[in-house]
């Protein structure tokens, strides 16, 4: 085991209550992502941008059933590998992953565990110091996943818990594929106390029985994620690069951004294709920093109010302020408006100018 620093970031899709987690070796910034969302692709690469981190690969813990996989996604973005399990009898898969093996990522490295009970191809990861494991839906925070379908087995999933991640040392923790409460983690002494399904003294005859017997409904996406994740997560139709009209960075916070000699170029080759709305006071915008030439003044208070009359929406606005932060709010408030390619001066004004890019106004150098 190394004891190079672990860079660790646990995300969550509130539509699935699924979790996310990002695992980076810090030294050497290679990084691997479990149970990624294909909602979440651009979250997710954003993260990792903003991290400094490259991804190696995605692993999911089994062939979901309520979500769609990022994984296919992630490797068009980043080039990573998709590994999961060898018996969960997906195409597309880079590696088809066993018990016991490992998974690198710099000095550190992830244990295969085979779980099966859930579905036939659960796996779950454990950290190489065993202070972390994640269970996917063999273990849940005071629960487990369902075991009457994709091959589940109440034997099987009762045997894999308490072999496989009850077995692990009293202190480590566990991050579960999904929480409806909102709990991010228990631990191995949580789980074997508490537990009402799989702890105390439950024994693999009183399981069965209370599995048996839960008559739950099939997911609501069941019909749509399970072929869809058969295939990692890989569309029917590959679908283009959204806001292609500039590179653009897409932000972990959810946020289009350009930057601003990146906007520089663009106003001076193309000058009257982009809406300039400048969202400061209108003290502001003709202070010392001064504004960008053909810029429209338009204060965020007053934006949603009057944006479907003073912007086209068949051409790309960019939102600026002082600093970026009340245009980045503008660009929320732009696209609930129905407007597409709308993207945020990143830095505004203040990086604008460190930038020394023209201005007009009361500026000053």
């Amino acid at each position: 085991m190394s004891n190079s620093p672990l860079i660790f970031r646990q995300l969550f899709d509130p539509l699935s209550s699924t979790y996310t987690y990002v695992l980076g070796d810090s030294l050497t910034g290679e990084a691997l992502i479990i149970d990624p969302v294909f909602e979440h692709q651009r979250r997710d690469a954003a993260l990792l941008r903003e991290l400094g981190l490259r991804l190696l690969a995605t692993l999911d813990t089994h062939v979901h059933a309520d979500h769609v996989t990022g994984a296919w996604g992630l490797k068009q973005r980043c080039g990573s590998q998709i590994l999961l399990s060898g018996q969960a009898g997906a195409a597309f898969a880079d590696r088809l992953l066993e018990h016991g093996e490992r998974v690198g990522f710099g000095a550190r490295y992830l244990e295969v565990r085979a779980t099966p009970g859930h579905t036939s191809g659960c796996l779950s990861y454990v950290l190489d110091d065993h202070s972390m494991a994640f269970t996917g839906d063999s273990l849940l925070i005071r629960g487990c996943g369902r075991t009457d379908f994709q091959q589940g087995s109440p034997q099987l999933l009762y045997q894999s818990v308490r072999s496989q991640i009850l077995s692990l040392p009293d202190a480590c923790l566990l991050y579960p594929g999904h929480d409806y409460r909102g709990l991010t983690v228990t631990s191995v002494a949580e789980e074997r106390r508490f537990n009402p399904r799989l702890g105390g003294e439950v024994n693999e005859a009183d399981f069965s029985g209370y599995m048996s017997n839960l008559g739950l409904p099939h997911p609501k996406l069941m019909d749509i994620a399970v072929p869809a994740n058969l295939r990692c997560g890989r569309p029917d139709v590959e679908t283009g690069v959204e806001q292609a009209w500039a590179p653009l960075t897409f932000t972990f916070s959810g946020i289009w951004e350009i930057q601003p000699a990146v906007l520089a170029e663009r106003l001076a080759e193309r000058s009257g294709e982009v809406q300039l709305i400048d969202v400061r006071e209108p003290a502001e915008f003709s202070d010392a920093l001064g504004h960008i030439a053909g810029a429209r003044l338009l204060p965020l208070s007053q934006l949603a109010a009057h944006a479907g009359e003073l912007i086209e929406a068949n051409r790309p606005v960019v939102a600026i302020c002082r600093s970026g932060t009340r245009s980045a709010q503008a660009t929320v408030l732009l696209q609930k408006a129905g407007l597409a390619q709308v993207a945020n001066l990143a830095g505004g004004m203040l990086r604008w100018r460190a930038e020394q890019l023209p201005v007009e106004g009361n500026a000053t150098q």
